[in-house]
């Protein structure tokens, strides 16, 4: 028998009342058993929250692209955004780094406006271009409309788009390169955006002078091709022509003031001798009268005078009979 169970007995009462260091025991085992159950619970919160850090995605690869520059991202194992290195080094992302849903969206809003200027540089490589030509690029890539204004205003403060530059160089390159008038510079500069007061300063670089220059040239290029017109013909399908290449009233009438364009009744009498002849036998199936009147109306319409087309009729008349 232990030393405890005798010093039971010399107290009394073995198994019949509880001896007074019995039922004080039994209370230090129940408060240690509380004790016990506090400590459990405080594990299982610490537990809890260290599962809760635990569950913050972390980076476990970062591969690149074939794009450069460009790398995927993935978190516990899965993809889940694509970044540039730009934004990669603004937020220092690395193998192993912990990333919450905010800072994910952090990530991914910088790498829209990256983009967004990446591909603005790409279209800006080849050639001068105007604001709205950019903007239009971009939203057909589908970046948000807050992120196209944001790129290109940073373009702007780098003066990588300036539509006053824009409308200076194509008014040069326009003058110098083409044979295309003030009001078609203007319609072709209003399609890509460019404002009233900007093209104005542009076209002060392509002078009344310079505008009459280049439209004889256009002219005399008209006058040739339409050689074998009437007069009147030729002459009108020059100031058509001068019309359709954009330049003004004023201009067109300095142009044909300066053209040397005449009149050769002789070759002008031989070419509608020779379109009278065919006319007036296409028409042959039909009466005299009702051929006559064909013949007539068909020169007249290609410009020929009344009254050299009734001599002419006359004349082929006459061969008939």
């Amino acid at each position: 028998m232990s030393d405890y169970e005798n010093k039971l007995i010399l107290l009394g009462d073995v198994g019949q009342k509880k001896p007074r260091a019995r039922r004080v025991a039994e209370q230090d085992v129940s408060g240690a058993d509380i004790a016990a159950d506090l400590l459990a619970k405080v594990d299982r919160t610490a537990d809890s929250n260290t599962a809760s850090q635990s569950s913050v995605p972390a980076v476990t690869m970062i591969e690149a692209q074939k794009r450069a520059g460009r790398y995927n991202v993935y978190l516990d194992g899965k993809y889940a955004f694509p970044i540039s290195e730009s934004v990669m080094i603004k937020f220092q992302i690395f193998k192993g780094m912990e990333i919450d849903q905010k800072l994910q969206e952090q990530i991914i809003a910088a790498d829209d406006v990256a983009r967004a200027y990446n591909r603005a540089l790409d279209y800006l490589s080849g050639q001068l271009r105007s604001e709205r030509e950019v903007e239009e690029k971009l939203a057909s890539l589908e970046i948000e409309p807050g992120v196209i204004t944001d790129t290109l205003q940073r373009l702007r403060d780098l003066r990588l788009v300036d539509d006053q530059a824009y409308a200076n160089a194509y008014v040069r390159t326009i003058r110098n390169t083409s044979d295309k008038g003030p009001i078609v510079i203007r319609q072709n500069l209003r399609r890509k955006g460019i404002g009233e007061n900007l093209i104005d300063r542009a076209l002060e670089e392509f002078a009344g002078d310079e505008q009459v220059e280049n439209g004889v040239t256009v002219a005399n290029k008209l006058a040739k091709h339409y050689a074998r017109k009437p007069f009147s013909t030729q002459k009108q399908k020059v100031i058509q022509g001068l019309m359709t290449k954009g330049f003004t009233r004023e201009v067109i009438d300095q142009v044909m003031s300066q053209l040397e364009l005449e009149r050769d009744d002789e070759a002008e009498q031989d070419l509608l001798l020779h379109e009278a002849t065919k006319i007036w036998a296409r028409n042959r199936r039909y009466d005299r009268r009702d051929r006559v009147n064909r013949t007539k109306r068909t020169l007249f319409g290609k410009g020929y005078q009344m009254d050299e087309i009734s001599r002419v009729v006359e004349q082929l008349q006459m061969e008939d009979d």
